[in-house]
């Protein structure tokens, strides 16, 4: 059904959502647009992804690079600042609501095929945010069992202690977001003061002992030649270090729970933006500093054997110097906070996930309502924890591949965003700076598929997923009544007025050429099927089907007077059933009168019409719209009648 739009002039009437516990609203939007917590509280939660990478970028790196990785971390730093930084920083002011790039391209894409790129993105986006949380916990328990104090006790315990650790992480949320901040603010200010003495002791030998540096530099020399082929090697090495840009994308998704400014609204959270573009360049600059300072005393000081697997170095590169420049104590109490912080890394993804999905999937009918509300979403998410533990054997080089391929496909997207976003709004330089950084992440992301290509895989896993449970939630609240809202202009108002003493008779009507020929003979078939007395005055419905594969929406109905004679209310909404079920219940609740409504049956196979109706929202819309009914008003006495000839 389709009809021509008269201009609107709409009024607010009885919605159709209610308030709740949400995932989504879980921060600013629930409470106010000033509430919140203060940005640099915000940006320890974010922190606990992005700086407990110390616990093992630097390994990695040495692993990556040899010799060359204080310089390959230097590019790292480079593209960080130059590159992730301000794609992100422009990504908080454009989606400032926490939905990230995701939201940005799916403005560009409508229908099913914009459904399904979201839904690919959502999967590398579980992808990220969920190995980031077995992973990092996977690493803790490493760090535990590898403590020269534990490790005959603990050794052959990793996943059982891994799973522990992702069941408390789990439980912290179950007990409160508030509780989470303040655990992290704790635990990244004792992790970052602990790696200061770390790093200045480190320093400090260096200068006690100057020829490791003649070594180094000796040593560079020999392997590489010259300063270009060093920066060569150093960009081929760098998609191994991408673990260290992990930050970004769980800075921006937990934007929400920033607390904004007295005046921000909805359409400008002017506070929120501000303090999410702090967070984002204060942990990028404190990252960097540290990112250099530990890669350049990890190299000079730990023999290279050191940093493979069985050595003792082998992801734990600080706490090895901890322990060996700083003692038992000190080097116990350092694994112990390097332990604490990688448990709670999962907090921001956590935190990132209860943000986002609950965004996309109920929305788009692909998830069940409690998918908002926090402690169900909680409960999934680290049963899936554990599920992903188990197949990995809580093995942390197992899942850098799947984490890195996560992290640089949302990276990749986001420059892709904010070029695309650029680029409309004429700013050419812009445009070129953001379309090379996406070029560089493109590149990367191509890179690690190449040479990990189980990467890929496991998020196609995460995808594969993730459509088959959202095709089959959608499947299954197909006959739901989702009208968030129904809005109507003065003139449709008035038509539903003239009836409140009477029952208002709607003909279901799919317009052609809408003259007045349609409309008498469309009155003369309905009066002639259903015994209609000639007195009884008839309305026409026609809907408009905008985006058939959007879940839930708005319904807007106006009113028109056509040829003088004819009263027709037009309708926008994503599913005709669903949309005159909606107006039909609204007569009745404005009214007190129950409507009826008449159809025609539709020509054509019952189950093709059916998925004509679930993928384009028409089909066999008599019968649907009796079940949209039936579901959403169990007492027959109450339900608006429903006639077919």
């Amino acid at each position: 059904m389709s009809a021509e739009k008269p201009a609107p002039k709409s009024q607010r009437t009885a919605g159709g959502t209610e308030p709740g516990d949400s995932a989504a609203d879980s921060g600013t939007e629930a409470h106010g647009a000033h509430t919140g917590q203060r940005w640099w509280r915000v940006m320890c939660l974010t922190g606990l992804d992005y700086f407990s990478t110390l616990g093992y970028q630097p390994g990695i790196a040495a692993l990556a690079a040899g010799v060359l990785s204080p310089i390959a971390t230097i590019v790292l730093v480079i593209v960080t600042l130059l590159g992730a930084l301000p794609v992100y920083r422009r990504v908080a002011q454009e989606s400032p609501r926490g939905e990230g790039s995701i939201a940005m391209l799916e403005r560009l894409l409508s229908f099913w095929k914009g459904k399904l790129f979201v839904l690919a993105l959502l999967g590398f986006a579980a992808t990220d945010f969920l190995i980031t949380i077995t992973l990092s916990a996977a690493d803790a328990s490493a760090h535990l069992v590898e403590n020269p104090h534990l490790n005959s006790l603990l050794g052959d315990k990793q996943v059982l202690i891994t799973m522990v650790l992702v069941a408390l992480l789990g439980a912290v949320f179950l007990k409160g977001f508030s509780e989470a901040i303040g655990l992290a603010v704790f635990l990244v200010g004792a992790y970052l003061a602990l790696n200061v003495v770390v790093v200045a002791v480190g320093l400090w030998q260096i200068l006690k002992a100057p020829h490791v540096v003649t070594d180094w530099t000796d040593a560079l020399t020999a392997q590489h030649g010259n300063p270009v082929i060093m920066v060569g090697v150093a960009l081929v090495t760098f998609p191994k270090l991408a673990l260290g840009l992990s930050g970004f994308e769980t800075g921006v998704a937990v934007m929400p729970h920033i607390e904004g400014d007295a005046g921000d609204t909805e359409a400008k959270p002017t506070g929120r933006i501000r303090g999410a573009r702090k967070l984002l360049t204060t942990s990028a600059v404190i990252m960097s500093v540290f990112l250099i300072a530990t890669s350049f005393i990890t190299t000079l000081l730990i023999p290279a054997d050191q940093f493979k697997p069985g050595g003792e170095a082998n992801g734990r590169a600080l706490a090895f110097l901890a322990h060996e420049y700083l003692g038992g104590a000190f080097g116990s109490v350092y694994d112990l906070s390097t332990i604490a912080i990688l448990w709670f890394a999962g907090a921001s993804a956590m935190a990132g996930m209860l943000n986002l999905l609950p965004r996309y999937l109920p929305r788009y009918g692909m998830a069940p309502h409690w998918a908002r509300a926090v402690r169900p979403m909680v409960m999934v998410l680290t049963l899936i924890g554990f599920l992903v533990t188990w197949i990995f054997d809580a093995d942390v080089d197992a899942q850098g591949g799947a984490y890195a391929t996560g992290v640089l496909v949302l990276i990749s997207s986001a420059a892709i965003a904010v070029t695309i976003a650029a680029h409309k709004k004429g700013q050419r330089g812009w445009t070129a700076g953001f379309g090379a950084i996406s070029a560089i992440f493109l590149y990367t992301t191509v890179l690690n598929v190449m040479e990990r290509p189980d990467g890929l895989k496991i998020g196609a896993c995460f995808i594969a997923g993730i459509i088959l449970v959202s095709l089959l939630s959608r499947l299954r609240r197909a006959f739901e009544l989702r009208v968030t809202n129904v809005v109507l202009d003065d003139v449709a108002e008035r038509f539903i007025r003239d009836y409140a003493h009477r029952p208002l008779r709607l003909i279901a009507n799919e317009p052609t050429n809408r003259d007045v020929a349609e409309y008498r003979d469309k009155i003369r078939q309905i009066r002639a099927d259903n015994d209609i007395p000639g007195e009884d005055d008839l309305v026409f419905v026609e809907v408009t089907v905008r985006d058939a594969s959007d879940f839930e929406a708005e319904l807007t109905v106006r009113g028109e007077v056509l040829h003088g004679r004819y009263r027709v209310l037009t309708l926008e909404s994503s599913s005709i059933p669903n949309a005159i079920a909606a107006l039909a219940l609204t007569v009745r609740d404005r009214t007190g009168q129950q409507p009826h409504l008449y159809f025609e049956w539709t020509e054509g196979n019952p189950f093709a019409q059916f998925m004509r109706f679930f993928l384009l929202g028409q089909g066999e819309v008599a019968p649907v719209t009796r079940e949209v009914l039936r579901e959403a008003e169990p007492d027959r006495s109450r339900r608006p009648r429903v006639h077919v000839g």
